[in-house]
């Protein structure tokens, strides 16, 4: 048995202990770029937001490294990149690896009461102890005496629905004064949207949401003052990417990843952990850096997994030369493109350039912007960078100098003068998603196959030979925006590949290529191939180039088929097909009903529309 002197001693130890662990309060918000007055924004009206700046330090280039929710916050709960994860198609579930954990789960191993109100949309079921609290009446106040808490709580108000949703966006903004609103004739649109009525009102909205949430940011720092927690609590206030409109969420651009990033350290906590009122800080940050300083802060020790970077605490590495942003499947739609931000330039790969900017998706365009910009470019109305995002196919790279060009209007990637730079980034890029291993580039029907085999989507590229196979990846992918006799005749090379992902690349590469040549017969027999992603790849090649009728076939077999990807994967085929697919209005039909995810309805119903001219409802 422990002695009394022995237990008061552990006790005394414990108590002393957490009077050193602070307490951290982080308040998100989703859907908002930097629209602060402490960012300079002419439009806001956000005094708790400037009040919490004025107090704190202010992170000038912070970045999430997706511009949606889910995948970003897979990597802020974890401090891993969704494509390492796995995580980075919108609304899938992985398995997390054995060693990969929520952070939250480590700081209550270190003594800390975990709390999250309310959101998770981590792209994996929780693990049972990441939280002590989870959901809507999860608070700090349920904490023991004395003990030290990382409290979470976000704000819905202002997503991207918020906008579109006339009812929704007048409840959330409910309260506000009338000095509070915004004139919407005095708002000016950025140069990638049209100037019209319906736009202007859009921005009013977003401006108004943000004012609504910067309330409920007062009321929550006055509940920690209320408390008598505020001198001990270090206050995190970041978004969980940009701005909820077209060309800003689910894109790379800084319209889509940059955020505010502000952290308030009280007085008494500032000697250990710096933080002095009104600090601008310009260090590249990234939404991976979100946990590790947390850790950091905690004085938890950081696991070897993590790749973020502490920006916050003692023995800090240092600071980062880029960050990085991914986009990949939005809803139902898929397009890899991969971004590399320095302080001052931004590079923007696309490894899918045949496909549009504006890709149809169903929740995107319940905007009002976004039906602006069909509109328009349908009537040839659009001013040039709108027109440019609303163009059937991408370069493939971009790069904008953002000290001269802020909205990223002005593709620099063709200028003799930035020859060098563009190398630069470029070779930045490729060696960050060798390292991270990078799974954006297997298409997701085999990654979902080869994840459930191996356990993780972690391990898929993690064993002997993954480095070289994610190598070959990026060239593979390269090589499928090629034209041309050499390039073809690479691409049929790649028909014979053992990995599927690599004979994947090899048919997508053909398919895009008006000529078959001797291809056609090896993408033949390619439509008995084991892995369903080469047999629709080899379907969409043949289909393309007028051989028709066994490619619907397989791709209709695809549509009912036990792996769900490979059904969104082949439904997507048949719409891109248009005309050529109407033979297949019956399977289209089908898939209408009883399927196992939301996207293939959608993608269904809009392709089945287009070919009976009946508009793009989904049922």
């Amino acid at each position: 048995m422990i002695s009394s002197l022995a237990l008061s001693l552990l006790l005394a130890t414990s108590s002393a202990a957490r009077a050193e662990q602070p307490n951290i309060l982080w308040l998100s918000c989703e859907d908002i770029g930097p629209a602060l007055g402490c960012y300079g924004d002419p439009h806001a009206i956000t005094p708790h937001l400037d009040g919490l700046a004025a107090d704190g330090v202010r992170y000038t280039r912070a970045f999430t490294i997706a511009g949606v929710c889910a995948p970003c916050r897979s990597s802020i709960i974890t401090g891993v990149s969704p494509t390492s994860l796995g995580t980075h198609p919108m609304r899938c579930e992985v398995a997390l690896p054995d060693h990969v954990r929520p952070f939250p789960a480590l700081l209550r191993k270190a003594g800390y009461f975990c709390t999250n109100n309310s959101k998770t949309d981590y792209q994996f079921r929780a693990p049972a102890d990441t939280w002590d609290r989870s959901g809507k009446g999860a608070h700090w106040r349920a904490r023991e005496p004395g003990q030290p808490f990382f409290a979470v709580f976000n704000f819905t108000g202002c997503h991207e629905s918020s906008i579109a949703d006339e009812a929704k966006y007048a409840r959330v903004t409910a309260d506000l004064d009338p000095a509070e609103r915004r004139d919407p004739r005095r708002i000016t649109p950025p140069p990638y949207y049209p100037d019209t009525p319906l736009v202007r009102e859009d921005l009013r909205r977003y401006h108004e949401l943000i004012t609504a949430m910067d309330r409920w940011v007062g009321r929550r720092l006055a509940e920690l003052e209320a408390g008598g927690a505020a001198e001990n609590t270090i206050v995190f206030f970041w978004s969980d990417h940009g701005a909820g409109l077209p060309r800003a969420k689910r894109w790379v651009y800084d319209s889509g990843t940059r955020v505010p990033l502000i952290v308030r350290i009280p007085k008494g906590l500032r000697e250990a952990f710096g933080g002095a009122p009104g600090t601008l800080a310009d260090e590249l940050v990234s939404s991976v850096d979100l946990a590790p300083t947390v850790l950091r802060l905690a004085g938890v020790p950081l696991p070897a997994h993590l790749q973020g970077r502490a920006f916050l605490g003692d023995e800090l590495s240092p600071p980062r030369e880029f960050v990085f942003g991914v986009r990949d499947r939005m809803d139902e739609r898929n397009d890899v493109v991969r971004s590399v931000r320095g302080p001052r330039f931004r590079y923007v790969r696309h490894f899918e350039p045949w496909k549009p900017f504006a890709q149809y998706l169903n929740t995107a365009e319940k905007g009002a912007t976004m039906g602006e910009l069909r509109r328009l470019h349908a009537a040839g109305k659009l001013p040039p960078a709108a027109a440019r995002f609303m163009a059937p196919g991408k370069p493939r790279e971009e790069l904008y100098d953002l000290a001269a060009d802020p909205y990223e209007v002005d593709d620099l990637a063709t200028a003799p003068e930035h020859v060098e730079r563009l190398a630069v980034m470029r070779t930045a890029l490729v060696d960050w998603m060798i390292e991270r291993r990078d799974l954006g580039l297997i298409p997701e029907s085999d990654l979902y196959e080869r994840g459930r085999a191996v356990g993780s989507r972690w391990d898929v590229l993690r064993g002997v030979g993954g480095e070289a196979l994610c190598r070959r990846l990026i060239a593979a992918a390269t090589l499928a925006a090629e034209s041309g006799a050499p390039a073809r005749e690479a691409q049929t090379a790649l028909l014979g590949e053992e990995d599927a992902a690599l004979r994947y690349w090899g048919a997508i590469g053909l398919g895009n290529q008006a000529r078959l040549g001797e291809a056609a017969t090896e993408l033949a027999a390619l439509l008995d191939d084991p892995a369903a992603c080469v047999r629709i790849a080899a379907a969409r090649a043949l289909a393309r180039s007028q051989r028709v009728e066994r490619a619907l076939s397989v791709l209709v077999a695809e549509l009912s088929g036990p792996n769900p990807w490979a059904r969104l994967e082949a439904v997507g085929v048949l719409d891109d097909l248009d005309e050529a697919a109407r033979g297949t209005l019956p399977a289209l039909e089908a898939a209408l009903l009883d399927q196992p995810n939301k996207y293939i309805v959608r993608v269904a119903n809009r392709a089945r529309n287009e070919l009976l001219g009946t508009g793009h409802e989904v049922p």
